[in-house]
């Protein structure tokens, strides 16, 4: 027999929120964090888009990770542990110092063989990869450099020599880390083992679908009596000194143009021109067998009831323009859990910005749902954080449902279907939600949650 599960925690870092609070008061304000690319960059490059949503990291002392800590972990690593502290904390699970030294805890009343992980990222620890890089391929032509600017008489020279050498962008020093820290999979196992946990630790890779596809087999996991509490959600960080990554989406031409950064960025909206490029962030939620939940008092937030996932098999960045794909992974996940379309009062979508994804999208929800369930996106406040998408719009379809009201489509003004947006914040009857994330690669993944 499958087992219920429930999500007892959530935690966020974000652009908009570093906590659970702050975060969806943000959502619910319509609040954005929109922002000209670094000056720095346009150094290197000619950028189409000018704009991102850059990452108000949280402060990482207030979580006990000090210095050493933080030069020897991957920031992802860093933005998973901040996220899962909070998620804990929240579910009433307390972390127990297990090795001082080594600065690791146990959770108490948690079997840890029965306790797990499953992290979603697109990119994982590529920005340490890339630092590492720069430092190694930088360091013996800045030094050339130097010494040619010692045998230089005319100031003119000196300066254009310095220019060259401001360009050479570069970590200052070697790390023995390196290694660990580009790993796809350093987030996932560097919060295994500071929290002990000797269940399976997953990192699924699916780029913008990660989030959503590690929460659903962290679901899967729980539901087939593999582990009994899993830490499941997604993390992302898009950063490097030359904006080399903004770059390389900027010239797919899937970022927004614009000048203004209060209206650039417009999901499902006749005049939206590209996603918002978001440096990064992350959310995990504390999933448990229902009834070991309940029995030991804890938060019951929701519950997951569904999840599938399909491939489209037709382009690597391009979307299959019919989405018979994205309709068979919906239609899935329902059967998963048991519903029928009608029974689904709110669909967190995917919702990036972009010209085709959106119009495929709201075809595929129009022929399967009518104009019935509210729809937003998330990703009108947040942007695209790629891999931690869908685990930050999970903790949203969660919340909505706790709450019976969730955020408005920012700068929706011309809706490209006849599909019920939510434009305003008000109350709203929410019983089941669909969570869905589709990817590069032509991923589909989408969740299914229901009050409880």
């Amino acid at each position: 027999m499958r087992r219920r599960v429930a999500v007892t925690g959530l935690g966020v870092v974000s652009s908009i929120g570093n906590s659970v609070e702050d975060f969806w008061r943000s959502c619910l304000e319509g609040a954005t964090r929109v922002e000209p690319i670094p000056p720095a960059w346009l150094s290197y490059s000619q950028f189409a888009s000018r704009l991102w949503s850059p990452l108000a990291e949280p402060d990482y002392e207030a979580y006990g990770l000090g210095r050493i800590e933080r030069l020897q972990n991957d920031r992802t690593a860093l933005i998973a542990m901040a996220a899962a502290f909070q998620a804990l904390e929240a579910a009433g699970i307390a972390r127990e110092m297990r090795d001082e030294k080594r600065n690791t805890f146990a959770l108490r009343g948690i079997e840890p063989e029965r306790a797990g992980i499953s992290l979603g990222t697109g990119i994982g620890g590529v920005s340490s990869l890339v630092g590492y890089f720069l430092h190694h391929a930088l360091t013996r032509p800045k030094a050339s450099l130097r010494e040619v600017e010692k045998s230089l008489t005319e100031a003119e020279a000196r300066e254009r020599l310095a220019e060259c050498e401001r360009l050479l962008q570069a970590p200052p020093r070697d790390n023995p880390f390196a290694v660990a820290m580009a790993m796809p999979n350093t987030a996932a196992s560097s919060l295994s083992v500071k929290l002990s946990l000797v269940g399976p630790h997953r990192t699924h890779c699916a780029a913008c679908a990660s989030g959503t596809v590690a929460l659903g087999h962290g679901y899967r996991s729980i539901a087939s009596g593999e582990t009994d509490l899993l830490l499941a959600g997604g993390v992302e960080l898009l950063d490097d000194p030359y904006g080399s990554i903004f770059h390389s989406f900027d010239l797919a031409r899937t970022l927004v143009r614009g000048e203004d950064p209060e209206r650039a960025n417009r999901p499902f909206d006749r005049e939206r021109s590209g996603f918002l490029f978001s440096q990064g962030g992350g959310a995990v939620l504390i999933l448990e067998e229902l009834e070991r939940a309940r029995g030991r008092g804890a938060p019951v937030l929701a519950e997951i009831a569904g999840f599938a996932e399909t491939s489209d098999a037709h382009n690597l960045m391009v979307m299959e323009a019919g989405g018979s794909q994205i309709a068979r992974a919906i239609d899935n996940a329902l059967a998963d859990a048991g519903l029928r379309p009608e029974e689904i009062d709110y669909v967190n979508a995917h919702g990036t910005g972009t010209q085709a994804n959106d119009e495929a999208e709201a075809a595929v929800l129009g022929r399967i749902f009518r104009s019935r369930p509210l729809v937003n996106s998330t990703k009108s406040l947040l942007g695209h954080t790629i891999g931690a998408s869908g685990a930050l719009e999970a903790v949203v379809t969660v919340l909505s449902l706790k709450h019976q009201t969730t955020h408005a489509c920012r700068n929706l003004e011309d809706p490209i279907a006849d599909l019920n947006f939510v434009r305003r914040v008000d109350s709203y009857p929410i019983r089941a939600a669909l969570s869905q994330s589709f990817a590069f690669g032509g991923h589909n993944a989408a969740v299914v949650l229901r009050a409880i």
